[in-house]
């Protein structure tokens, strides 16, 4: 998906992409190499139709939008691999609150090349004016005041070269204070860095669809779908940090400190690392010079390069961190709340004002503990309304019991369940009378769900179902169980699944702890030997089961990302002071950032849904991208530490409990290898194997 969220968003990047096509961007930058005024024009035609000024004031002759609506542009222009001075000249107008230059960039008149380092000045040859950075900050010059000796690029869409102040009168002109690369080229780089990405994505994905080798579409080789679904993860990654950082510039101060600091160290390298792998998928085609690819391979890597060491980047952030700064979750919901709001916070107080013990009915009573579930049991809430209950609880110091596998059980049963069998278990599970476990798993059928054996046989009243399950959390002490079992031998492996209740304290049933790697038994086996289940505890069809056992309630739960980064990651930036050295500031950084983007990914479908919209990538990127920002995290920790870890401090138990435990995430609800096929086939639509 890309930055924009809202539909103004969605058609600005449509009409700029369309625009730049027509125009023959790329087109420009082929005819370039044998004609060095092909990318004259395209200094002022983004002018022309008011693409450079979108986010300065009206009374310049600007669009008055915020830096969001600028980004989405920026994005889009780098998608369609716009030439010369653009985002450039875009930064310096934000950078320089200078009327004349921004009057004069709204007019065409004016372009302006950037550099971060003097020796390095994008379009310095072709632009009128150059921004220049010196030892009192930044300082923007006319063209023909100061001395440009020609670079060499290995980016072919834009000039270089370098600059030299000496002796050039520089009072009086434009100055801004930034030091290094500026706040609004971090930002605005990061939102092209997005648009090369996704072309590179969409390229990859497109050419794996159609492309054939040994009789098949290579989309459908796994190694290509996982090389293709990892594109994805960095992609969706790179949009969200580049989406964030323009929402957080508005406000400035830390946030935007914070933010732009996650943006620098994710989405430089990851549109480098998504060009190179779209090359990959390429192959041969790839390599070739008609191909546009190494176009966007080049913009890529030298983007990074101007714009900065990301490792330094990451350093600071982690800085930022340790100063105690932390990105907030705040939403804006446009006013859709208003209609929620008062009747959320008078019950959220009530209930807040009872006993801790008299809470938890409380909460089921008035449809608060699950407010997405349908009434009675909850509210049928949508995304808004969920998220305003969830304020107004925290602000009156209410917090919800967790359901554990019963928030997976309750809505099967509510979906597929009579009437009988809702009234028979939901309402407990709210009140925490009954506890629940899952027994889905197989020794045999782990994510492979229609391959489990346990057999269920028709007797008299009911069934008996023998076999063995595995990974069962709770199950030493649940009440219930779901479970599903094969009843018909003869149909297709999804159809002859049958989804049942299942009394834990039946005869028959051998509980035994399964000690994991941590040395702990948080799991179980489970032995089923002819277990009695009458009917009345089969839920929905016979034969029914995978439809059930897949599906979701029609309002699904949303919630809004805390501000914590992560017992790892948290202990990561307790441990900087004591460490103290560079790479360790950088490894705390990334480590930052790419826990900071699990957050946003999260954040950005919450948006999606109270935007009425259907759900994107980012729910089922974050899965992925927080199974690795975890376990590294946890790792990362341990290594910090160091000798530590051979004690037994506090913390060092802590982090060793964690990535013994995390290892899990890769495996436990589908492996990382089996969702990224589901990525590629369900999301970018690659064929099957």
């Amino acid at each position: 998906m890309p930055i924009g969220i809202s539909d103004d968003h969605t058609e600005l990047a449509a009409t700029v992409r369309k625009w730049a096509e027509s125009q023959g961007s790329i087109a420009a930058v082929r005819a370039a190499e044998t004609d060095p005024e092909a990318l004259a024009p395209w200094a002022t035609l983004p002018a022309e139709m008011g693409l450079s000024t979108i986010a300065l004031p009206e009374s310049v002759g600007g669009g008055g939008g915020t830096l969001l609506d600028q980004a989405v542009a920026v994005e889009a222009a780098g998608y369609a691999l716009v030439p010369g001075p653009f985002l450039t000249t875009v930064v310096a107008g934000l950078m320089y609150d200078d009327a004349d230059l921004r009057a004069g960039i709204a007019g065409g008149r004016i372009s302006v090349g950037l550099g971060v380092d003097p020796r390095a000045v994008l379009d310095a040859a072709t632009a009128t004016h150059l921004s220049v950075p010196t030892d009192r900050g930044h300082v923007l010059v006319p063209a023909d005041r100061v001395q440009v000796r020609p670079g060499e690029s290995v980016d072919l869409t834009r000039g270089v070269g370098e600059v030299v102040l000496d002796g050039a009168d520089t009072a009086g002109l434009p100055t801004c204070a930034s030091a290094g690369a500026p706040l609004e080229l971090v930002v605005l780089a990061a939102a092209e860095a997005s648009g090369i990405a996704r072309w590179c994505l969409d390229t990859a994905v497109e050419y794996a669809k159609v492309r054939e080798q040994f009789g098949k579409k290579i989309g459908a080789f796994q190694a290509v779908k996982h090389l293709c679904a990892e594109m994805l993860e960095i992609s969706e990654s790179v949009t969200a940090a580049a989406w964030d950082a323009a929402e957080a510039a508005e406000h400035g101060g830390d946030q935007a400190r914070f933010a732009a600091g996650v943006a620098a160290t994710i989405c430089f390298d990851g549109a480098v690392e998504v060009a190179k792998a779209c090359i990959q998928v390429l192959g041969g085609i790839g390599f070739t010079f008609e191909h546009d690819s190494h176009l966007y391979l080049r913009r890529a890597i030298a983007l990074r390069a101007f714009v900065g060491d990301t490792g330094a980047f990451a350093a600071e952030l982690a800085a930022c961190a340790r100063d105690g700064v932390r990105r907030s979750g705040d939403i804006d919901f446009g006013g859709q709340d208003a209609e929620f709001r008062e009747a959320a916070r008078t019950e959220a107080q009530r209930i807040g004002a009872l006993a801790e013990a008299d809470r938890r009915a409380a909460l089921a009573d008035s449809g608060l503990l699950a407010p997405h579930w349908p009434t009675p049991y909850g509210l049928g809430a949508g995304a808004v309304q969920q998220l305003v209950i969830d304020q107004e609880l925290g602000s009156a110091g209410v917090e919800r019991p967790d359901l554990v596998i019963g928030a997976w059980a309750a809505p099967t049963i509510l979906e597929g369940g009579t009437d009988e069998q809702r009234e028979r278990w939901v309402r407990p599970t709210l009140t925490g009378e009954i506890t629940w476990c899952q027994l889905f798993s197989e020794p045999g059928a782990g994510s492979d769900l229609a391959s489990l054996r346990m057999k269920a046989e028709r007797t008299d009243g009911g069934w008996l179902l023998t076999g063995q399950k595995v990974w069962n959390s709770i199950a030493e002490r649940a009440d219930w169980g779901v479970c599903l079992a094969r009843t018909d031998a003869e149909a297709k492996p999804h159809a002859g699944i049958t989804y049942f209740v299942v009394d834990m304290k039946s005869a028959g049933i051998d509980v035994r702890p399964l000690r994991e790697l941590t040395g702990e038994a948080l799991f179980n086996e489970v032995f089923f030997d002819s277990v009695f289940v009458p009917d009345d505890c089969v839920v929905g069809e016979i034969n029914g089961g995978w439809r059930l056992a897949v599906t979701t309630l029609a309002n699904e739960r949303v919630a809004m990302a805390g501000s914590k980064l992560g017992d790892s990651v948290e202990l990561a930036v307790d441990l900087l002071d004591e460490v103290g050295s560079p790479s360790a500031a950088e490894k705390v950084g990334r480590a930052i950032a790419l826990a900071q983007v699990v957050k946003l990914l999260a954040m950005r479908s919450t948006l999606r849904s109270i935007a009425g919209q259907g759900p994107g990538a980012e729910s089922s990127v974050a899965k992925l991208v927080g199974v690795r920002s975890r376990q590294d995290s946890a790792e990362l920790a341990m290594e910090l530490l160091g000798a530590e870890m051979f004690t037994a401090s506090e913390r060092a138990l802590a982090a060793n409990d964690l990535f013994l435990r995390n290892r899990c995430l890769s495996i436990a609800g589908g492996t990382t290898q089996i969702l990224r096929n589901v990525a590629g086939e369900r999301i970018l639509g690659l064929p099957r194997g």
